[in-house]
């Protein structure tokens, strides 16, 4: 069957919880949108405001200082956020991308330190590990492991390679610039073919419960995982997806039974975290991200602004401002948007408040350089 351009974004819209907040504890809320983008630590948090009826913060402190919901270096070798019960998985299927970037980086290997080395010093690693330490901590067993110290730049390359969770330090998001590590309740199995394939289906098929259809470029642009590798892992679950045709003649994937709403189902107004995964899940950003938005929110150092989703794709963006929020439309919007809008608003401000209303101020100087407003309204918290 072909699938829409619009099906295809109603789609994402219904699996990520973003046509309707849903009752769900913080945990299970993360287990079902698969994975957030963590490395900016309010993110997480406004990502699931937006997903989780009555959001409760705490309940969010709650499950990571539980090790419900954990943080790690996985998907396009960056910081995640996950259910404990997949973190496994995903990091065995990550494992050769991880391995290969961390363990193969120049200034890696110009430490003096050989993958073999790596590999024969995470086992203590990973057992000092079994309560929290911090990076320096962990720096200086490393210096006593080896004799001698590991310079920065090759140990920041150990760290994000080494399979352990941030551990929480405190508010107001849980994580900061001073990191803890904890090492998992189950470790991953690394360094075989047989745990990378079998990890690399579990997360396709996450994937595309959380974000199908998807072809198998979206797959890489989620992952970076090599196209080869998922190609085979494709063809591996063949007899568990259902084939679809993309608008543009595209092959699509995905998991039996999973909402396909139709084309004109109502989306609502939503205020989105910087970095949210359904702003960088595919290859295509075209379902959610206008084409001629991309470069305005997607910008060239990688930094994702906080953007607003009208019917479904971004219109703008948002910044917090004061007591309120503002937000700066990147076409005209009718009144009864910018009314849904100043609710969202006065929530969102209130969960700032509580917390961290600055919390976006580092990124303010993209708004200094300029984007292309056509109406910026500052709405008030509540």
């Amino acid at each position: 069957m072909v699938i829409s351009a619009s099906t295809l974004n109603r789609s994402t819209l219904a699996r990520q919880l973003l046509l309707r907040r849903e009752h769900l504890d913080a945990a299970d809320a993360v287990r079902r949108v698969v994975a957030l983008q963590a490395q900016q630590p309010a993110s997480p948090y406004i990502a699931l405001w937006n997903r989780v009826a009555g959001f409760d913060p705490a309940s969010l402190d709650e499950a990571l200082a539980h090790l419900r919901a954990v943080r790690s270096t996985l998907m396009r070798i960056t910081l995640h956020m996950v259910h404990a019960d997949d973190y496994r998985a995903f990091r065995e299927a990550m494992e050769p991308t991880l391995r290969g970037s961390r363990l193969g980086d120049r200034r890696f290997r110009e430490s003096g330190l050989t993958v073999a080395d790596a590999e024969a010093l995470l086992p203590d690693l990973l057992r000092h590990a079994e309560r929290p330490l911090d990076a320096k901590e962990l720096h200086l067993l490393l210096g006593e492991l080896r004799g001698t110290p590991l310079e920065p730049a090759a140990w920041r390359m150990l760290r994000q390679y080494v399979p352990w969770w941030h551990a929480p330090v405190g508010g107001p998001w849980s994580f900061g610039a001073r990191q803890r590590y904890v090492a998992p309740g189950t470790p991953p199995v690394r360094r075989t073919d047989d745990a990378a394939a079998a990890g690399l289906a579990s997360l396709i098929l996450r994937y595309l419960e959380g974000f199908g259809p998807a072809t198998l470029a979206d797959m890489a642009q989620f992952t970076l995982v090599r196209r080869a590798r998922l190609r085979t892992a494709v063809q591996t679950l063949a007899d568990r997806l259902e084939r679809l045709d993309g608008p543009d003649g595209t092959v699509l994937y995905d998991v039996p039974g999973a909402p396909r709403p139709d084309a004109d189902t109502p989306a609502p107004p939503r205020l989105m975290a910087m970095w949210d995964s359904v702003l960088l899940a595919y290859a295509d950003r075209s379902r959610v991200v206008p084409p001629a938005y991309r470069r305005e929110v997607i910008r060239v150092n990688g930094d994702v602004l906080p953007t607003l989703l009208v019917d479904g794709r971004v219109a703008g963006v948002w910044r917090p401002l004061g007591p309120g929020v503002e937000v700066s439309a990147f076409h005209p919007l009718p009144e009864r948007v910018w009314d849904e809008l100043a609710d969202e608003a006065s929530s969102l401000a209130a969960l700032l408040a509580d917390r961290d209303p600055a919390a976006y101020r580092r990124y303010d100087h993209w708004w200094a350089k300029g984007l292309p407003a056509v109406d910026t309204r500052l709405l008030p918290g509540a």
